[in-house]
């Protein structure tokens, strides 16, 4: 799948619509500290963590989200139709914050702003029913909070042009073999931490029903899921849709394209 350009600064202060959310880009490579004799890098100019959320919890009829984020930084959460919630991170960079528990699925941008500047998360915040956190990130695939196990799968990630990344979690540096349909599409590895997101390059994945076989170290994992192209988002910048296979949410990329992201029971 392509990456697709930054958001614009103006849906950074506004968050009008998430038919502008932003690109999920890594940043710059943090700075190297400077010699005695080189006058310090302004704090302006150094390089902020986007935030993140790192856990969620239901607690009656309501859901805390606890995350990291630049110490002494105020983090935003902000819907497309532009109610917005705060919280202020700690010494130690950590926020939490409440919200109620609703029955439908909910998404957010998620940014946080130090003195005048301002982070953008790495991807869009969805929020499932029953409380899980997940973040859609453009071009890529998606990465849900707070999943346990070393071995299971986790999204499907899947554009018009037949792009498509598989994501989920295998023992650190496992060798992984994913098969679409009986034929092998790509290859992979886990990361330090046991995750991966690996992107089906053979060839594109057209719509349709298609089995997904993820094989490798102490790893076997088996889907059936479906990626017919998501009709126009014609009602809002988004849309959830409960499929044999999990949840599917149509959402409108940085670019104005239309990406799909199956979060797998």
């Amino acid at each position: 799948m392509r990456r697709v350009p930054s958001l614009p600064v103006a849906f950074l202060i506004a968050t009008a619509a998430l038919a502008l959310l932003a690109g999920c880009g890594e940043g710059a490579a943090p700075a190297i500290a400077p010699a005695k004799t080189t006058p310090a890098v302004p704090v302006e100019a150094a390089y902020l963590a986007p935030p993140a959320v790192t856990a969620t919890r239901v607690e009656g009829e309501s859901l805390r989200l606890t995350g990291s984020a630049p110490a002494g930084s105020r983090v935003r959460l902000a819907t497309p139709e532009g109610q917005t919630s705060f919280a202020n991170t700690d010494s130690k960079g950590v926020w939490t914050l409440t919200m109620p528990v609703i029955a439908q699925p909910r998404i957010f941008g998620l940014s946080t702003t130090v003195g005048a500047r301002q982070v953008q998360g790495e991807g869009y915040l969805l929020i499932a029913p029953s409380g899980e956190a997940v973040m859609l990130r453009a071009g890529t695939g998606a990465l849900r909070i707070g999943r346990t196990g070393k071995n299971g799968l986790d999204a499907v990630d899947f554009d018009r042009e037949g792009g498509a990344v598989v994501s989920g979690r295998a023992p650190a540096g496992a060798a992984l073999s994913i098969h679409v349909n009986g034929r092998q599409m790509a290859e992979g590895r886990a990361d330090s931490a046991g995750r991966y997101a690996v992107a089906l390059t053979q060839q594109p994945l057209n719509g349709g029903v298609h089995q997904l076989d993820v094989f490798g170290d102490a790893t076997e994992n088996s889907v059936n899921i479906d990626t017919t192209s998501a009709p126009p988002l014609a009602n809002g910048p988004f849309r959830s849709t409960a499929v044999s296979a999990g949840l599917r949410i149509d959402w409108m990329t940085p670019g104005g394209g239309a990406q799909s992201t199956i979060i797998l029971k």
